[in-house]
């Protein structure tokens, strides 16, 4: 049935872009690789801008920071401790005292040394420790502690019969360091294959399966560049370059197919190769630009949060899916009419038949036949099973991860746990600190109070009792630094036990008694609690945020009220449904051994709102598209218990190469050694893979079905149509008709 046309001659934006790279295909490629040159070269030029702690302070503890700062104490130096134990049976002292001299002996020659404290003897006489104080700045320690570790490893060789082991922030952030490094290689190696492989399986040639990955590649570098000039701006943190990667890779892949997969199916139907490029400008790119557009507006809710690191992780993915919407639309259709039929050579024995196919899934034809013939119960028992797997996140914990949750594996990690055991108040990090200011005047009560706050302490299980606090002031004796230890790890029940009563209790009770005194209360705990509440309070505007600029995007989209509702309930489903299985995974153990981690039975505190923001956007792909083809299938009048069959069979195929891409890149990074790696990789394949099967091909189609006509209801002012269309070089018709039905 052909449709008429309204307004002719007025293209989609689009099929513009689209048609112009076909007519230059070879200064838009150009252009695209003088891009990605510039960013990458200038990027690295410009250099990347690291987060500090500071970026990251809020409240209570950027008081605490300002209080620190106008004491104008030296930076304190990094500290790097060696522990001494035996390797079986008990420790024979001697020996560890001969080693410890030895080590000391090594260590004060060494330029980046410091100072050398004497060896110290553990309470229960198992271990010795010789704490070392490296010079100049702790910020840069890292790059610095080598020769260290060196000398430590050099005292080791020579007496084997005993562990000798070197901790400290400097040595512990370079294992780190290195561990990521290894990991984000790890994941480049394996995700791009696993990419390609999946992609030859859908289009049968190894040219056509190249052109996403390699556009993906080149989105994902040339992000990359930009936002190093971006961490001028918002400083970046430790995880922008892997968030980069895992959705740059997800999203160029799946844009690109979209577009190529549009691209064929035209050529299946008798389409010449630059009459079905305009096509897939006008329809896919279509669908691409607005998903592209969904995905940006929904990270820009993380700006809401006023946090540094969610704001650095925002600005990566806006880079790289604004990179990527951009490489689909102009650079991608230069590339097939400059390839032309060569896009379907170097064909796959067995899977090259697929090239001339344009292909209706039987098997999706087969999952979709009952949402069709019985919507309500399908309906039910669809959104009933989803409910159910989402139920366990009614019982989510959140907990910022520290030392304790990294794995094992890494050999530096069991020394820290040798460290706790031995010396419980060396643990790292486990520790308050109590920043005090006042006036010159009331500085010796303040001194008195302090001492009242250290005999409160003695005897209470909570803190430490191997070593009192500390106490640093500043020279002009009005700021005043207390460090309080903790018995425990920082993240344990203990400490933020302690935490409650120092803040609640102990500090107005001594602290608080002198007039016109400023406190507050920092460190790794205060940090951990402090950031879950800055969660709890971001929650409500930045869901608010995503639900009302998704709802108008799918409504001017789409022209229906009713479309942009179901959008948002039916991500808001898949979205909860995937913090289930979170809770499923990684608060109980028996995946442990699965995935190469240990439970700390809670979710990791800012993956839940990062993974509402990311899936609420990564799931309009799938979305658009679908909804595309079922609304371009109604505009030509077919009946839309029909069209919803047509549009989603006839898509199934691709969004189902899509989520295999998308599932695949994801878990790769579950593979990863670190917990909030592994968590964001099995949260976001978790939602995919529910959104892309049972949302798109089970619930949708039989909530349509449900609603029928009114899918489409939306008022007056939106139903006005836009006229578009397009007359490709083959001026056939029907290709009219499907550009006139991308926008009304």
């Amino acid at each position: 049935m052909i449709q008429k046309v309204i307004n002719p001659g007025r293209t989609p934006f689009t099929a513009r872009i689209g048609r112009w790279s076909a007519n230059h295909p070879w200064l838009a490629i150009t252009a695209w690789l003088c891009f990605v040159v510039a960013s990458v070269v200038g990027g690295s030029l410009v250099g990347t801008v690291k987060a500090t702690t500071q970026d990251s302070l809020h409240g209570e503890l950027a008081r605490a920071d300002r209080i620190e700062q106008a004491g104008a104490f030296p930076d304190a130096p990094a500290a790097e401790s060696v522990l001494i134990t035996a390797r079986a049976g008990d420790l024979d002292l001697q020996r560890a005292q001969a080693v410890a001299i030895d080590l000391s002996a090594r260590m004060r020659v060494l330029p980046e040394v410091a100072k050398v404290a004497d060896p110290v003897t553990s309470p229960d006489r198992g271990a010795v420790l010789v704490e070392v104080e490296m010079t100049g700045s702790a910020n840069d320690a890292d790059a610095r502690v080598g020769p260290l570790l060196e000398a430590t490893t050099q005292v080791q060789q020579r007496y084997p019969d005993l562990w000798v082991e070197q901790v400290g922030s400097a040595s512990l952030g370079k294992a780190l360091t290195e561990t990521l490094a290894a990991d984000f290689v790890r994941a480049e190696l394996i995700s791009v294959p696993v990419a390609l492989v999946i992609l030859l399986f859908s289009f049968g040639a190894l040219i056509a399966a190249g052109v996403p990955v390699v556009l993906a590649l080149s989105a994902v570098a040339g992000a990359m560049g930009l936002a190093q000039f971006a961490s001028h701006l918002f400083p970046a943190g430790e995880m922008v370059s892997s968030i980069i990667l895992l959705i740059g890779m997800a999203v160029g892949v799946d844009y690109s197919l979209f577009y190529l997969r549009r691209e064929r199916e035209e050529r299946a139907r008798g389409r010449d190769h630059r009459s079905a490029v305009e096509i897939a400008a006008a329809t896919s790119g279509h669908a691409v630009l607005v998903s592209g557009v969904a995905v940006m507006v929904a990270m820009a809710s993380l700006f809401l949060v006023g946090d540094n690191t969610f704001s650095s992780m925002a600005t990566g993915s806006i880079l790289v899916v604004g990179v990527a919407v951009v490489g689909s639309l102009t650079v991608l259709p230069a590339i097939l009419v400059t390839l032309g039929r060569w896009v379907d050579r170097l064909r796959v024995p067995f899977l090259g038949r697929r090239i001339h196919r344009a292909e209706q899934s039987r098997f999706w034809a087969a999952v979709l036949r009952p949402a069709l013939r019985a919507p309500l119960v399908t309906l039910v028992i669809s959104v009933g099973a989803l409910v159910i797997v989402a139920i366990p996140a009614l019982d989510m914990n959140l907990k910022k991860p520290t030392s304790t949750d990294l794995p094992r594996s890494i050999p530096i990690l069991r020394t820290v746990d040798r460290l706790a055991q031995a010396f419980p108040s060396n643990d790292l990090g486990t520790s308050h600190v109590v920043a005090v200011r006042t006036n010159a005047a009331d500085g010796p009560a303040v001194e008195r109070e302090l001492a009242e706050l250290s005999s409160r302490l003695k005897g209470d299980s909570r803190f430490a009792q191997d070593r009192p606090p500390t106490v640093r002031r500043s020279a002009d004796g009005t700021v005043f630094l207390a460090t309080v230890h903790v018995a425990g790890t920082s993240d344990s029940h203990v400490a933020t036990q302690s935490l409650r009563r120092l803040r609640g209790e102990l500090l107005p009770q001594t602290i608080g008694t002198v007039p016109e005194t400023q406190w507050a209360v920092a460190g790794r705990t205060a940090s951990d609690a402090d950031f879950r509440d800055r969660m709890a309070a971001a929650l409500a505007p930045v869901v608010g945020f995503v639900l009302a600029t998704t709802f108008l995007i799918m409504l001017f989209t789409f022209r229906s009220v009713v479309v942009a509702l179901t959008s948002i309930l039916l991500n808001t489903i898949s979205v909860a449904a995937s913090y289930g299985l979170l809770v499923l995974v990684f608060q109980h153990t028996w995946a442990e051994d699965v995935l190469g981690f240990t439970s700390n039975g809670a979710v990791v505190s800012w993956l839940p709102l990062m993974l509402f923001v990311i899936l609420f956007g990564l799931s309009m792909d799938y979305h658009v598209f679908v909804v595309s083809r079922i609304r371009e299938a109604v505009q030509r009048g077919v009946p839309t218990r029909q069209a919803i069959e047509q549009g989603i069979v006839s898509s199934a195929s691709t969004v189902s190469s899509a989520a295999i891409i998308m599932v695949a890149v994801f878990c790769v990074f579950a593979t990863l050694s670190i917990v909030e790696f592994k968590q964001l990789g099995v949260g976001l394949a978790a939602a995919i893979l529910i959104d892309a099967t049972i949302i798109r091909a089970v619930v949708l189609p039989s909530l349509m079905r449900l609603l029928g006509e009114a899918n489409w209801w939306a008022p007056r002012f939106l139903t006005r149509r836009r006229g578009i269309a397009v007359t490709p070089r083959d001026g056939n018709a029907d290709t009219q008709v499907i550009m006139a039905v991308v926008d009304r």
